[in-house]
């Protein structure tokens, strides 16, 4: 994510606020996080020496219920990109419509320098420093980036040696350890509904639809393999090592598994080298950005031949190139309503531990398609009477519930 994420985010606010009438202190007031928490992460390395990492926990907007996001663990991590990422998830928990407000955080670390022991430890002296302020009525954070269900594990076991059990405290855990069925492909299952849903919108079927995925970590290749399971055929993917492309589709399932025996989607066999420029620029009928912010930019936007942007990842258009894309009639899907199955879930997740009632997967299943669903026939109703953006629509959706909430429930 480029340093200007924030800015990126606080643009598409004020294009949906100037179309609201919302006066310049309701702005600021939407604008302003409630809480900026940065600390200090010192662990002992298996080698001896003490390294010093720098966490971050912003807590953006409560207004509609306890704070959720996600932790991120990479050596890209800054106040800027983990700040965006809290004002995005506030506008995403109310555009799908679940009792959350926007938070986010990390630990600015390159988490394939660390072994699995110092991993546990950077994640347990992390919370040592923010469980004062996370918790089941206060703030539940969640995998992102870097992180995944063992680390959510050890958030919540350290958790409750300061306050007991509480599986509420963090969703994303493993299974046996009070997680929900089906969280783990949430985000990626929920980007296909939506895409499922926007190329019916126009007229288009799912099946047989060319599709290529920027990014084939846990949301990518969740999408990809759902993907084809609806009959899309998916004829490119890459990764931060490189990209793969066969024209009459890849089989997801066997790339999968290439993926878990070598790290990387690279030398599939049956598949034909492919960069990341040419895999965004390619003829496709859908383009599926699902890595890191920024990839779609002013100098390549105009490349970008296909008809339909599903914005997987958080942030992954500047701008420039959304004003692009609206000049070309190209679709995006925006990231805080495409990638928000993550969200959704891990709400289920946390009602299940509050009611100590564990739900089947054909259930969560069947709630997520039905949230997401609502979720973008409202989005669409508003951008065609309005005659907006998508992006904007659901900014419109999203500002409209937070603010709403502030105003009845007061300062």
């Amino acid at each position: 994510m480029s340093t200007s994420s924030y800015e990126t985010t606080r643009r598409y606010f004020h294009e949906a606020a100037e179309l609201m009438d919302l006066t310049p202190n309701m702005r600021r007031l939407l604008l302003t996080p409630e809480r900026e928490l940065k600390v200090q992460v010192a662990v002992e390395r298996d080698n001896g020496e003490i390294a010093t990492y720098i966490g971050y926990r912003m807590q953006h907007n409560k207004s509609r219920g306890p704070l959720k996001g996600g932790l991120r663990f990479h050596h890209e991590v800054n106040e800027d990109e983990v700040l965006a990422l809290a004002a995005l998830m506030t506008w995403k928990t109310a555009v799908v419509n679940i009792p959350y407000g926007g938070a986010k955080g990390g630990i600015s670390v390159d988490v394939r320098d660390l072994t699995p022991g110092e991993l546990e430890r950077v994640t347990r002296r992390f919370v040592d420093e923010i469980h004062d302020v996370i918790g089941p009525d206060k703030d539940i954070p969640a995998p992102d980036m870097g992180t995944n269900a063992q680390v959510m594990a050890w958030i919540a076991n350290q958790y409750q040696k300061f306050h007991g059990f509480n599986p509420a405290c963090v969703t994303g855990k493993p299974v046996e350890l009070h997680g929900a069925a089906g969280r783990e492909e949430a985000t990626g299952r929920g980007v296909v509904i939506l895409t499922r849903e926007l190329l019916a919108r126009n007229g288009v079927e799912l099946e047989g639809a060319r599709v290529a995925v920027q990014g084939f970590g846990n949301v990518g290749s969740h999408a990809a393999r759902y993907l084809q399971e609806l009959g899309g055929v998916v004829v490119g993917v890459t990764d931060a090592y490189g990209g793969v492309w066969n024209p009459e589709g890849l089989d997801v399932p066997a790339l999968s598994g290439h993926v878990s025996d070598t790290g990387k989607v690279v030398d599939f066999p049956g598949s034909d080298p492919v960069t990341n420029e040419e895999l965004l620029a390619a003829d496709v009928d859908v383009l599926i950005p699902a890595a890191i912010g920024g990839v779609l930019n002013g100098e390549n936007a105009d490349d970008v031949r296909a008809k339909y942007v599903i914005e997987a990842a958080n942030n992954p258009t500047d701008p420039a190139a959304d004003a692009v894309f609206e000049k070309k009639g190209i679709f995006v899907l925006p990231d805080i309503l495409a990638n928000a199955g993550g969200v959704t879930v891990s709400y289920f997740e946390w009602v299940q531990n509050r009611q100590h009632f564990k739900w089947e997967q054909a259930r969560v299943r069947d709630e997520l398609e039905r949230i997401m669903v609502d979720a973008f026939e409202r989005v669409w109703q508003i951008a065609k009477e309005k005659r907006v953006s998508l992006r904007t629509a659901a900014y419109l959706v999203g500002i409209g519930r937070v603010g709403r909430a502030t105003v009845m429930g007061g300062i």
